[in-house]
């Protein structure tokens, strides 16, 4: 993958955002804390990343396909650069350091379509779904040290943490600009359309393609699950605490256990087993994300519960690499921004309701007893999803009908507009096909 210079330049400018990113929302949440004293205000400065999703994502990220994905990719990052830094500006109240922060966040759903949009267009084959392995894994990675760091950095200047920020979206997008060639936007099948019917499309694509949609419905329930640990931490280390537990190392403990599993997963899975076994293993993963969780119904210590979380999100990183690389490539050109944009909205609201739904529930019934019936239903649910999973045939059927759609966009537009002949956008495979139809082949 890294002897791709475009690869190395998106992957190098992603880090850099997920990081800043993690910074700037340790310190707006410490900032908005210390300026207003109300952990509801400071809860909402933490939530409101996550609102252009939800009010809007889908049709954010439609935009992603109107333009060529590195012009979205540099906007994205521009516009969120003087935002962050003026919420460093000494004495705003709190009211506008909300409403600025997300004016920012905004950007975040035609940058991330973008970017998933563009990896296809830079790599091909089984680099493309052990790329999509190693971006899960930084991303955990990059959570843990930019909240550890961030957190440190705030308690001295938030400020500086937020200007950090700022320069990290400056930095990324000179990498994109410099280090990433320009490619045309692939215009529709029907041609442009109203902004809102566009985004209508992606929703039909994804939904009314049968392997798409098993592919988005097993993903959106597998995020209904391991997310449940980390949500509820706060309180479940106040419950331990009464046991003579340390309040702030448990619920340190419980809330770093998933993306730690997440990222030794990645790691194991991703680069450890062959494709065609990695495929072979989406069912066992799928059902053994609730599973972990499961024992916890029996009211174990905080050692134990961590290392539940951790194998559930062991079990996801297995599940997640194979899964996305299987949707990308099943889709054709043109479509890839916002039907990459539907499922990250689903993943998005899909990890809401699980914390909410097992919050709610925790008011009234014990956490333990909360988290393991919850995951009880979901090893159920898995199960029935997993034997209805599609045969390798049918995906390669929808890769081949994807690949066979996307040449005949990228004929019509060419490298640099409609009528000019196509370039590879991708260095030849050098190895062989591998086992894994569909995804080695193409």
């Amino acid at each position: 993958m890294f002897a791709q210079r475009e690869y190395r330049a998106v992957f190098a400018a992603t880090v850099l955002t997920w990081t800043g990113d993690y910074l700037a929302k340790a310190a707006v949440t410490l900032l908005v804390y210390q300026q207003s004293e109300s952990v509801a205000l400071s809860a909402a400065a933490f939530a409101t990343s996550y609102l252009p999703w939800l009010i809007g994502g889908p049709l954010l990220t439609t935009l992603a396909d109107r333009y060529p994905y590195r012009t979205v990719m540099v906007i994205c990052d521009l516009v969120r650069l003087p935002l962050y830094a003026a919420i460093a500006i000494d004495g705003l109240d709190t009211p506008v350091i909300l409403a600025l922060l997300f004016a920012a966040t905004l950007a975040n759903p035609p940058s991330q379509a973008a970017r998933s949009a563009m990896l296809p267009l830079l790599l091909t084959g089984d680099r493309l779904v052990v790329a999509l392995s190693l971006h899960g894994s930084t991303a955990q990675a990059a959570q843990v040290f930019g909240y550890a760091v961030g957190a440190g950095i705030a308690l001295y200047s938030p400020a500086l943490a937020l200007l950090l920020n700022a320069a990290a979206f400056g930095l990324s997008a000179l990498i994109i600009w410099f280090g990433v060639r320009h490619r045309p936007a692939v215009p529709p099948e029907q041609g442009r359309r109203h902004l809102l019917r566009e985004t209508g499309a992606g929703f039909a694509l994804v939904f009314g393609t049968p392997v798409l949609r098993a592919i988005a419905i097993m993903v959106f329930c597998a995020m209904l699950f391991a997310i449940v640990p980390e949500g509820l931490a706060a309180a479940w280390a106040t419950k331990f605490a009464g046991g003579g537990a340390d309040r702030s190392a448990t619920q340190a403990l419980i809330m770093v256990a998933a993306p730690a599993g997440f990222i030794l997963g990645g790691l194991l899975v991703g680069r450890g087993l062959r494709p065609d076994l990695r495929r072979s293993l989406v069912r066992p993963f799928a059902v053994l994300a609730p599973l972990a969780l499961v024992p916890a119904l029996f009211d174990p210590p905080p050692g134990v519960v961590a290392l539940l979380a951790a194998v559930a999100g062991f079990a996801v990183a297995g599940l997640m690499p194979v899964t996305n690389g299987l949707f990308v490539l099943a889709l054709p050109h043109g479509y890839r921004a916002r039907a990459n944009g539907v499922m990250n909205t689903g993943v998005q609201v899909m990890q809401g309701v699980a914390v909410l739904a097992t919050g709610l529930l925790a008011e009234r019934f014990t956490i333990p007893r909360v988290v393991g019936l919850w995951s009880a239903a979901g090893v159920l649910l898995m199960l029935l999803l997993a034997l209805r999973w599609p045969r390798a045939e049918r995906f390669d059927a929808a890769i081949a009908e994807a690949r066979r759609r996307s040449a005949d966009r990228e004929a019509a537009v060419g490298p640099t507009g409609p009528g000019q002949p196509p370039a590879r956008t991708s260095p030849p495979n050098p190895r062989p096909p591998s086992s894994e139809a569909g995804i080695g082949a193409v």
